[in-house]
């Protein structure tokens, strides 16, 4: 009997996260996956761990724990994510200690583990939810600290994707516009659909499309989808 794959997916107590696991228990993968706020969870096809991602200690634990209770990685979706919108020169150190642990250590403590325990076996998939402003800042959306540390995720996507072509490990990203999440209230709604050219905010859905459709793309590695209405094409 051909071994069950393993997908470990940060963020996932609410929101796109949450959306992700889900679809991957649908996809009948076993699932690890962490928040700050998620509840503690062990079945047979689910781990929930309580923690924060932007502990450096956090990132090799999950990916210990998912290997103990599972036996193997082959999906690492970094979905956790903070942004903290203010005017450039009103960013505190402590914003931007916050967002940096996050985004950025968030991400490559573990990417770092789950990359060597899928280089082990042979193979595996990174990948990372970005965000549209990266490539497409805007004027009304004030976001250095997003820029900053997004923005070194989607390069190190690429320098990932290179070093490891070769040894079976993809690595891609998604970046979103404003997605329809419990973080906007309904009233900001319209203010934010009229950013992106098509008139409307993103669905979750939409990007856990996205991320399917990488999962099972073994030809593309090192890509960005853009799932932002048209906000990365111009206005």
């Amino acid at each position: 009997m051909t071994e069950r794959k393993v997908a470990i997916i940060t963020g996932g107590s609410q929101g796109i996260g949450a959306a992700l696991v889900r679809a991957y228990l649908d996809l009948d993968y076993r699932v690890a996956t962490t928040s700050r706020s998620i509840a503690s969870a062990d079945t047979t096809d689910l781990l929930s761990i309580p923690a924060d991602i932007g502990d450096p200690r956090t990132g090799s634990d999950v990916v210990a724990r998912a290997l103990d209770r599972f036996g193997r990685v082959d999906t690492l979706i970094n979905n956790a994510g903070i942004f903290v919108a203010r005017p450039f020169t009103a960013y505190t150190p402590e914003d931007y200690a916050d967002v940096v642990a996050t985004n950025l250590g968030g991400f490559f403590f573990i990417t770092q583990a789950a990359v060597a325990a899928m280089e082990t076996q042979g193979g595996g998939h990174v990948v990372s939810i970005t965000t549209a402003l990266v490539e497409h800042p805007l004027s009304a959306v004030p976001s250095v600290l997003a820029s900053l540390t997004k923005g070194g995720v989607a390069a190190a996507t690429r320098s990932l994707a290179v070093e490891y072509a070769t040894r079976g490990i993809r690595v891609n990203a998604v970046a979103p516009g404003v997605i329809k999440t419990p973080m906007h209230p309904p009233e900001t709604h319209p203010g934010l659909a009229a950013l992106h050219p098509v008139g409307r905010m993103g669905e979750i859905p939409e990007i856990v499309s996205a991320v399917l459709f990488l999962e099972n793309a073994g030809f593309v590695t090192g890509e960005t989808i853009h799932v932002d209405g048209g906000q990365s094409a111009g206005h």
